[in-house]
Formats: C-alpha cells, structure tokens, sequence
C-alpha cells in the first residue's frame, strides 16, 4: 500500500511499518490516512507470519494530530464524533493488535499524535523530538482515546500533568515521564529485532494476555466515553474560536 499520504511493506524481519507521508501537513491525519491505517492493521492482523508493527512519519515529523484545516468544518458534536469514534475505533485496534507495536517518534509529535503512540507497545524517539497533549490548548480533550490509552502505559500521576499541562516535551523529558522507552540517534530495525527475538506465534500468545486485560477492564468503552466528551467540548465556541486563532497564526 503506497499512495502519496501513506507507505507501508514489510521488511525481511517481517516487520510491518506504517509511514504517514503528508510532509506539508506534518504528517496530519486525514480521512485518507485513517482509511489506510484500516486497511493495514487488518493486513497485519490475518497475516500471521508479520511479527510487529511499526508506525512513523516521513521526514521530521512523527504526526500533528487531525488535520485541523479538514476536521474543523465539523461543528456539532454529532458530526465530531463520527470523526472521533473512527479514528478512536482504529487506535483500539492498534491497541489491541496481536503483534508488538512501535512508535518511532522522528520529530514532533503533538495532539493526536501522542495519542496514536500511547495506543503502541513501545515509544522510542530521536533525541530532537517534541511531543505533548496540547488537545487542551484548542478548548478540548484528547479525542480519540488518548487520555484512557495514556493511563495503561504511564503512572497516573505522570498521566494526568501530560494530559493537563498541555505542554510539549522532550525526548529525555518524556523518557522520564515513562512514555518515552528509548531514545536514538537513528532507527533501524535491528534494536526491534534484538527484542522480537522469538516467533510470529510466541509474540502473538504473549499479546493476546494483554488484550485480554483490556477487554476485561472495558478499555474500548472507556475510550468511547472520552471520545464523547471530547465531542460535548468540540461544538462549544472556546474549541472554535480557538482553532481559529490557531489556523490564523498559521497563515501569517
């Protein structure tokens, strides 16, 4: 799967990756990016000799979140969650993906972005990186579920100041957060193939106990819930006026 927006193969270590290429956008999810993240991780999960998943960003920008120049013609809470719940659904299934999953963070990753790397097994990033949950500084909450994914993977005291502070921070930053697991100069697939040493089958058994926690714990309806509150948020006008501004600054 190779369009302009997205890239995608498996490497010799049947190792799948994931690469948004919307360079222009820094790397923002569109309806377009969403529809081949669909496609892929179904690919990844009925192709049972794939042993990871790997998602990144072309050039030096992990992913900005939504893409707000697409997304912000949604005005009601309505029209908001049909975007959200979709990009929410996808980011469970990332989740709950039967194969260890990768974010590679090769710059900013910011908004969504963050979202989409708290729904990964493991976060490495490049000493240079920048991310944070800013949802908070457009007048709404994480929307696709990144606020519940966030707390399975770090402590909550550590979860809730990224989530509230709606700052960016830096690799090392993060790495002392416990969302960041390591920080690299470069990126290959080796370090990944050192720590996927076993088979397809394995990696997929010991994935499925995970899963499994998430499915008891009702992770997926707690991501709905937040995804519906982020929707209440989205129609009112401190979201808009504030995307506003933003898109302004932007155009100067």
């Amino acid at each position: 799967m190779n369009d302009s927006k997205v890239h995608t193969y498996i490497d010799n270590n049947n190792f799948y990756w994931f690469t948004i290429n919307r360079p222009e956008k820094r790397n923002a999810i569109d309806y377009d990016v969403m529809n081949a993240l669909e496609a892929a991780l179904v690919e990844v999960r009925e192709n049972t000799a794939i042993r990871g998943f790997i998602i990144t960003g072309s050039q030096h920008s992990f992913c900005s979140g939504g893409d707000l120049s697409v997304f912000h013609a949604l005005r009601t809470k309505e029209d908001a969650f049909m975007m959200l719940s979709k990009m929410g659904n996808l980011l469970y299934k990332l989740m709950t993906l039967p194969v260890p999953t990768f974010a590679w963070i090769n710059g900013t990753a910011i908004g969504g972005g963050c979202e989409i790397a708290s729904a990964c097994d493991q976060r490495w990033a490049v000493p240079s990186a920048k991310m944070g949950f800013v949802q908070g500084n457009l007048g709404i909450t994480t929307g696709w579920g990144g606020a519940s994914m966030l707390m399975e993977k770090v402590s909550h005291a550590n979860a809730i100041k990224m989530l509230s502070s709606a700052k960016t921070y830096t690799a090392n930053e993060a790495m002392e957060l416990g969302f960041i697991q390591k920080v690299v100069p470069s990126f290959d697939s080796q370090p990944i193939e050192e720590e996927l040493a076993i088979s397809s089958s394995v990696l997929r058994s010991y994935k499925k106990t995970f899963t499994s926690k998430w499915e008891q714990t009702a992770l997926k309806e707690r991501m709905i819930a937040e995804i519906e509150q982020c929707s209440f948020l989205w129609e009112q006008d401190e979201h808009h006026e504030a995307v506003n501004a933003f898109l302004k600054l932007k155009k100067k």
